[in-house]
């Protein structure tokens, strides 16, 4: 395995293991840190956050998980970390344009393969 493979992406949460913490686009959400992460679970569900797993993932689970077919919703800093290996790993990904989208209310940057 590569470097790049074990690479600490960010983190994500999860209810069960069939339950992972979503987006509103159906996106597994990573954020750039655990306390991100568990800011997000409260405003998602104030009661049941302190019941989710929060978990590191690295880039070669996020790679299989996107050649899988799912789709990852990135904040800001977790893409950051995540961009530059994907652009190294020859993935096609496009930059992302957070200032404009939290000027709409949103904070998440969306990838997922394109099925060809």
């Amino acid at each position: 395995m590569s470097e790049r493979e074990t690479k600490v992406v960010g983190y994500f949460a999860y209810l069960s293991p069939t339950q992972v913490v979503c987006s509103d686009e159906d996106a597994c959400v990573v954020s750039g840190s655990i306390k991100v992460m568990e800011k997000y679970l409260a405003e998602i569900d104030p009661f049941g956050a302190s019941k989710a797993t929060v978990k590191k993932t690295r880039f070669g689970e996020i790679r299989k998980g996107l050649q899988l077919g799912a789709a990852y919703a990135f904040d800001k800093e977790s893409y950051a970390r995540f961009y530059p290996l994907a652009v190294a790993a020859g993935m096609p990904v496009a930059t992302a344009g957070f200032e404009e989208q939290s000027l709409q209310g949103g904070r998440f940057f969306t990838v997922r393969l394109a099925v060809s």
